[in-house]
């Protein structure tokens, strides 16, 4: 039976959670970030480490508040469509995608092979906005969208993360994933890029059973929210 002090200590942790890749960035403005994975047994249970650390690449302006499973209203910038920030809250990892026909050895995300007709529509008149579809199947009403399969090797692995998809707002930001990371220094346009070895290795870990959350935060709000959000 789950105690008063565990629902109390939820925040906007999901209590079925049990796996959290913390980010943390030295500010709003910093366009890089370390990811820590942790694991808890259950709700109410403490957060310990597992892996190693990995240093990410952020948005080229940074982070701004997304659309999650965090309250809005909290002090910080806000994140809007074609702004160059990632989003910072909390956000489920729900699926991945990837230029094989089938998830990488260990993949335990629900998989989609990302086709030469597979998008993600990042324009806000869409009513496909924030989504994955495949061209050759709807009828196109955008200008602007994500080709999943670049000619590089940057969405080779990606994550999808659950940003402004619950419902998706008109300009609050779209098609932000976690993925391979051009050479150190680099930014990305608002996601979260990882070099390839941890990527793969980020796959291999998370386990939807576990409901995988993304806790991205400069290092500030971290310590403002720790006890309230009930992080490691």
């Amino acid at each position: 039976m789950l105690t008063l002090l565990a629902l109390l200590l939820a925040g906007p942790i999901p209590l079925e959670s049990r796996q959290l890749a913390l980010s943390l960035s030295a500010g709003w403005d910093a366009g890089e970030a370390e990811v820590r994975r942790f694991e808890r047994l259950g709700p109410g249970e403490p957060w310990f480490p597992v892996g190693w650390p990995m240093r990410t690449a952020l948005g080229r302006s940074g982070l701004g508040w997304g659309r999650g499973l965090h309250a809005a209203g909290l002090q910080g910038p806000l994140k809007r469509e074609g702004d160059g920030r990632a989003p910072a809250g909390v956000f489920d990892l729900r699926r991945s995608t990837g230029y094989a026909a089938s998830a990488p050895p260990g993949g335990r995300l629900a998989y989609r092979q990302a086709t030469s007709s597979l998008r993600c529509v990042d324009d806000p008149r869409s009513r496909y906005y924030n989504q994955l579809v495949d061209e050759g199947a709807v009828a196109k009403d955008w200008t602007s969208a994500e080709d999943m399969r670049r000619e590089d090797d940057l969405y080779r692995l990606v994550v999808w993360v659950g940003h402004n998809d619950a419902p998706a707002e008109p300009g609050a930001g779209s098609c932000i994933f976690l993925h391979i990371r051009r050479p150190a220094p680099s930014t990305t346009v608002g996601c979260t890029a990882f070099e390839a070895t941890d990527m793969e290795a980020l796959l291999r870990w998370l386990d939807p059973a576990a409901r995988p959350v993304l806790v991205q935060l400069p290092s500030a709000a971290h310590e403002a929210l720790r006890r309230e959000w009930g992080l490691p």
